[in-house]
């Protein structure tokens, strides 16, 4: 009974471990830093007082970026605030060390795949020359943020997750995903401790 429950556990485990990358692995997330930047003086951070953030989309005549602002701002705003704090930096209303903005990208993408698209350009393969044709095509949603920390007039960092999104998920579902992709880039900004 005992080997029995040691088993079920190690398979709930493996599970529970398999699904956490499989989710890490759905945010992809790249940051790059001025290296000349001093980020230890850092202390605070506050939005940009001429605009927080942009939502740009290019997916259909009917999008409304304006409607997706007002869905996305206020959670960014607030994850941003959460995973700020947590990396030890205080948010302040004037004169912060570090003004951030957002940019959040909606896009369409496809990607396919052609008969021959990796043989070589050559017969002495002993293939016959052939026209080619799409074995392959995917259509895909595709949603980006981009976090921009701007010291002065200099963006010093700047981080970008990207994800496929879909469609016709819920606010849930897509408010998970804004905190996952907030959480996964500020977790890489630097730190000046």
């Amino acid at each position: 009974m005992k080997a029995r429950s040691l088993v079920t556990t190690s398979v709930v485990v493996s599970a529970i471990v398999c699904a956490i990358q499989i989710l890490s692995a759905a945010i992809d997330v790249k940051t790059s830093a001025e290296k000349t930047f001093d980020f230890k003086t850092v202390k605070t951070w506050g939005w940009a007082t001429h605009d927080r953030g942009k939502v740009i989309m290019s997916r259909t005549q009917q999008d409304d970026a304006e409607a997706a602002r007002a869905r996305a701002e206020p959670i960014i705003m607030d994850a941003v605030k959460t995973e700020m704090s947590r990396r030890g930096l205080t948010a302040a209303a004037s004169a912060p060390d570090l003004a951030l903005m957002y940019y959040l990208l909606l896009s369409t993408n496809t990607s396919s795949q052609s008969l021959g698209d990796f043989l070589p350009a050559t017969t002495m393969w002993g293939l016959p020359p052939f026209a080619p044709a799409t074995q392959s095509m995917e259509l895909m949603n595709k949603g980006s943020l981009v976090l921009d920390a701007v010291a002065g007039d200099k963006v010093v960092w700047r981080g970008l997750a990207e994800a496929k999104i879909q469609m016709d998920a819920d606010d849930k579902k897509r408010e998970t995903l804004l905190r996952e992709a907030v959480r996964d880039l500020v977790r890489k900004f630097p730190s000046g401790k």
